[in-house]
């Protein structure tokens, strides 16, 4: 048989009238007004056939069924609340806050999310410049580091290493005839603030660099490689964050020539929190993740 129960509303609202020994008040409580919590209590007492509250000189006072029914519907409407709590606690602690830099959530992150087991857990956040690892302000469980930079009472797993190449659109490739190293002294480079390395690959190209600067410069790799993949000309990216888009041919790698391999991102989350189920479970995924990078990578070497 299914539970007789009256309109939770009412029986809300005859609580908090009970419990003032006010309508008034009880209105302030619940935001209504005191005509509001009059009709409310009125359809309760309808419903139950039989008087809650009766006046007596200026003031209403509970009856005796009143005062029964109002102690124990506290009772469960405390009970009610304490369930409530003790489940949103439970929700909130079965979530991973993850912040990250707009370029390793869009090129490496979110085309894998549906591949963590948990991913209806995991909350995304991105940040505009290198993520702060003060976990005690940055309101992040995990954060993906740049570099391997270390912080007190933050451990660090360094996560990707990477070499760079010259990368150009298709489009531009092909408009521009590029085909040695010396070709890119007439094209536009970009260049990144974080790291810019074009020094660094021509010298190991065995190529003169061009004048400096030849071409505009932005806050990070990802940004110069976005603006590559547009066609406003070369950037330098990492190997390790560009693959995709590699294989999808919205940009074309230029020559063999790579620059030696660099950390560039690290699984950093505090000290303490390390071996919670939730984050060494999303680390193990992470990691898994590059691995399963690293031996396609390793197949894709050995068929060529």
């Amino acid at each position: 048989m299914g539970r007789k129960l009256p309109p939770f509303a009412a029986i809300r609202t005859f609580e908090a009238a009970a419990r003032h020994t006010s309508f008034k008040r009880a209105a302030e409580e619940l935001c209504v007004s005191p005509s509001a919590v009059s009709h409310q209590v009125h359809a309760l007492e309808d419903y139950l056939d039989t008087r809650l509250f009766e006046r007596v000189g200026n003031e209403m006072r509970l009856t005796l069924s009143g005062q029964g029914y109002a102690g124990r519907l506290s009772q469960l409407l405390d009970g009610l609340d304490s369930a409530t709590r003790d489940a949103r606690a439970q929700s909130e602690a079965a979530t991973l806050t993850v912040l990250c830099t707009p370029g390793f959530a869009a090129r490496w992150l979110v085309p894998r999310m549906g591949r963590f087991a948990h991913s209806a857990a995991l909350r995304l956040r991105v940040s505009t410049g290198a993520p702060s690892v003060d976990f005690a302000s940055n309101g992040a469980d995990v954060v993906i580091q740049w570099a391997d930079e270390r912080a007190p009472g933050v451990r660090m797993d360094p996560l990707m290493q990477s070499s760079r190449y010259p990368v150009i659109s298709p489009e531009l490739k092909a408009r521009e005839g590029i085909e040695r190293p010396e070709d890119l002294a007439r094209l536009r480079l970009m260049h990144d603030e974080t790291m810019d390395m074009w020094g660094d690959w021509f010298a190991l190209a065995g190529v003169a660099p061009p004048p400096f600067p030849a071409g505009p410069r932005y806050p990070n790799c990802e940004l110069a490689t976005t603006a590559a993949e547009g066609g406003a000309g070369v950037a330098l990216a990492y190997d390790a964050m560009v693959r995709d888009t590699l294989a999808t041919g919205r940009l074309v790698r230029l020559f063999d020539t790579v620059t030696l391999p660099i950390v560039i991102y690290s699984f950093a989350c505090a000290e303490a929190r390390a071996e919670e189920p939730l984050i060494a479970g999303y680390r193990d995924w992470v990691f898994s993740e590059i691995a399963a990078d690293h031996r396609a990578e390793t197949i894709s070497a050995a068929a060529e």
